[in-house]
Protein backbone atom coordinates (compact mmCIF):
# COMPACT_ATOMS: atom_id res chain seq x y z
CA UNK A 1 0.00 0.00 0.00
CA UNK A 2 1.08 3.65 -0.90
CA UNK A 3 0.20 6.75 0.56
CA UNK A 4 -0.69 9.40 -1.91
CA UNK A 5 -0.18 13.16 -0.87
CA UNK A 6 -3.34 14.58 -2.79
CA UNK A 7 -5.62 17.95 -2.33
CA UNK A 8 -7.13 15.86 0.68
CA UNK A 9 -3.99 15.49 2.36
CA UNK A 10 -1.90 11.77 2.49
CA UNK A 11 -4.74 8.70 1.32
CA UNK A 12 -3.67 5.33 1.70
CA UNK A 13 -3.44 3.87 -2.11
CA UNK A 14 -4.10 0.18 -2.40
CA UNK A 15 -3.17 -1.12 -5.98
CA UNK A 16 -6.60 -3.69 -6.01
CA UNK A 17 -8.74 -0.30 -5.28
CA UNK A 18 -6.99 2.38 -8.34
CA UNK A 19 -9.35 2.84 -10.81
CA UNK A 20 -7.97 2.77 -14.73
CA UNK A 21 -8.81 5.16 -17.36
CA UNK A 22 -7.66 3.53 -20.46
CA UNK A 23 -8.28 6.67 -22.29
CA UNK A 24 -7.54 8.81 -20.01
CA UNK A 25 -10.56 11.64 -19.47
CA UNK A 26 -10.83 14.42 -21.80
CA UNK A 27 -8.71 17.34 -21.02
CA UNK A 28 -6.86 14.95 -18.67
CA UNK A 29 -5.56 12.80 -21.20
CA UNK A 30 -2.24 12.54 -19.16
CA UNK A 31 -4.59 11.31 -16.16
CA UNK A 32 -5.39 7.08 -16.39
CA UNK A 33 -5.12 5.97 -12.43
CA UNK A 34 -8.04 7.72 -9.72
CA UNK A 35 -8.91 6.38 -6.78
CA UNK A 36 -12.29 7.03 -5.63
CA UNK A 37 -12.87 8.76 -2.43
CA UNK A 38 -15.73 9.41 0.04
CA UNK A 39 -16.43 10.33 3.26
CA UNK A 40 -16.44 7.89 6.28
CA UNK A 41 -20.37 7.20 6.15
CA UNK A 42 -22.98 4.30 4.56
CA UNK A 43 -23.90 5.21 1.54
CA UNK A 44 -22.34 8.42 0.73
CA UNK A 45 -23.66 10.36 -2.21
CA UNK A 46 -21.00 12.51 -3.45
CA UNK A 47 -17.58 10.51 -4.42
CA UNK A 48 -13.80 12.31 -5.40
CA UNK A 49 -12.24 10.80 -7.87
CA UNK A 50 -8.66 11.62 -7.16
CA UNK A 51 -6.28 11.52 -9.80
CA UNK A 52 -2.92 9.49 -8.76
CA UNK A 53 -1.09 10.55 -11.70
CA UNK A 54 -1.96 14.94 -11.11
CA UNK A 55 -2.39 15.38 -7.10
CA UNK A 56 -4.10 18.30 -8.41
CA UNK A 57 -6.63 16.24 -10.59
CA UNK A 58 -9.86 15.66 -8.77
CA UNK A 59 -13.33 15.45 -9.46
CA UNK A 60 -16.90 15.56 -7.57
CA UNK A 61 -18.82 13.17 -8.67
CA UNK A 62 -22.58 11.32 -8.36
CA UNK A 63 -24.48 8.28 -9.01
CA UNK A 64 -26.68 9.17 -12.07
CA UNK A 65 -29.51 7.34 -9.86
CA UNK A 66 -28.86 9.50 -7.38
CA UNK A 67 -30.08 12.46 -9.11
CA UNK A 68 -32.89 10.30 -10.34
CA UNK A 69 -31.08 9.63 -14.14
CA UNK A 70 -31.79 6.94 -15.67
CA UNK A 71 -29.94 5.77 -18.46
CA UNK A 72 -30.52 4.06 -21.79
CA UNK A 73 -26.77 3.54 -23.06
CA UNK A 74 -25.36 1.83 -25.80
CA UNK A 75 -21.48 0.81 -26.02
CA UNK A 76 -19.84 -0.10 -28.71
CA UNK A 77 -17.74 -3.19 -28.80
CA UNK A 78 -14.63 -1.05 -28.63
CA UNK A 79 -16.15 0.52 -25.45
CA UNK A 80 -16.42 -2.66 -23.47
CA UNK A 81 -13.69 -3.97 -24.85
CA UNK A 82 -11.70 -1.29 -23.35
CA UNK A 83 -12.91 -1.68 -19.81
CA UNK A 84 -13.39 -5.09 -19.96
CA UNK A 85 -17.30 -5.11 -20.00
CA UNK A 86 -18.89 -8.18 -20.77
CA UNK A 87 -21.95 -8.00 -18.05
CA UNK A 88 -24.12 -4.63 -18.32
CA UNK A 89 -24.53 -5.17 -13.85
CA UNK A 90 -21.07 -4.86 -13.49
CA UNK A 91 -21.47 -1.33 -14.69
CA UNK A 92 -21.70 1.95 -12.75
CA UNK A 93 -22.65 5.05 -14.06
CA UNK A 94 -21.48 9.09 -12.50
CA UNK A 95 -22.07 12.28 -13.23
CA UNK A 96 -19.31 15.19 -13.08
CA UNK A 97 -20.25 18.03 -10.77
CA UNK A 98 -19.17 21.14 -10.86
CA UNK A 99 -20.16 24.52 -9.59
CA UNK A 100 -19.07 27.69 -11.81
CA UNK A 101 -18.65 30.49 -10.29
CA UNK A 102 -21.59 32.44 -8.33
CA UNK A 103 -23.68 29.30 -9.50
CA UNK A 104 -25.16 26.70 -8.52
CA UNK A 105 -24.04 22.68 -8.74
CA UNK A 106 -24.18 21.11 -11.85
CA UNK A 107 -24.33 17.88 -13.10
CA UNK A 108 -22.54 16.89 -16.43
CA UNK A 109 -25.51 14.67 -17.71
CA UNK A 110 -24.38 15.00 -21.33
CA UNK A 111 -21.04 12.76 -20.42
CA UNK A 112 -21.73 10.46 -17.71
CA UNK A 113 -18.05 7.98 -16.35
CA UNK A 114 -19.11 4.53 -17.01
CA UNK A 115 -17.26 2.52 -14.52
CA UNK A 116 -16.52 -1.37 -14.86
CA UNK A 117 -16.90 -2.66 -11.19
CA UNK A 118 -15.07 -5.73 -11.37
CA UNK A 119 -12.41 -4.86 -14.02
CA UNK A 120 -12.06 -1.35 -12.01
CA UNK A 121 -11.42 0.21 -15.47
CA UNK A 122 -13.68 3.03 -16.60
CA UNK A 123 -14.25 5.42 -19.65
CA UNK A 124 -16.50 8.67 -20.02
CA UNK A 125 -19.22 8.21 -22.96
CA UNK A 126 -19.68 11.46 -24.52
CA UNK A 127 -22.49 12.71 -26.13
CA UNK A 128 -25.60 11.57 -24.48
CA UNK A 129 -28.30 14.09 -23.69
CA UNK A 130 -30.80 12.50 -25.91
CA UNK A 131 -30.54 8.71 -24.35
CA UNK A 132 -31.19 10.10 -21.12
CA UNK A 133 -34.23 9.32 -19.48
CA UNK A 134 -35.39 11.26 -16.74
CA UNK A 135 -37.27 9.15 -13.68
CA UNK A 136 -39.29 10.90 -11.00
CA UNK A 137 -39.29 7.71 -8.73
Amino acid sequence: MDVFQSQFGPIEVDPDTIIHFPAGLPGFDDCKNYKLLHEEKPNPSVYWLQSLDDASVAFSIVGAEHLGFNYVLALDDDECASIDLTDPNEAMLFLILSRPENEAIRANTMAPLVLNLRSRKGLQKIGLKANIVFSNT
